[in-house]
């Protein structure tokens, strides 16, 4: 479920959170599903439990899970978090798009590389 790269210059706990945003934003985990422990999944990943209380505490934060006291953590609705990423990222591509114009890139062009990307990831 949670991976790791220890390669990565991206600190482990933030590793661990964006792994939860993708896996909460999809679906795979839905609203209300309780979170794997902190301690289980410290020992799953062999690393500090605080890294993982880290990645949980951002989480939290962002609003993609909540505590229960004596309980654990829970997913959150994300229904409004997923509207909010999606519109965020349709304005980013807007603003790519308009600055593409400007170097003249032509829609074709865009419309090529989108095709590509889909191919290649499978989506």
């Amino acid at each position: 479920m949670i991976s790791i790269d220890y390669q990565s210059k991206l600190p482990l706990y933030e590793q661990i959170a964006q792994r939860f945003q993708t896996l909460i934003l999809r679906g795979v985990l839905p609203a209300d599903s309780q979170m794997p422990s902190v301690r289980s999944l410290a020992m799953e990943l062999s690393i500090n439990p605080n890294t993982i209380q880290k990645a949980y505490s951002l989480l939290e934060q962002q609003g993609y899970i909540y505590p229960v006291k004596g309980r654990g953590n829970f997913v959150a609705d994300s229904t409004a978090l997923a509207r909010e990423k999606k519109t965020s990222l349709l304005k980013e591509v807007r603003h790519l798009l308009a600055y593409g114009r400007e170097l003249g890139i032509q829609k074709d062009e865009y419309i090529n590389v989108i095709e590509q990307l889909y191919a290649k990831e499978g989506l």
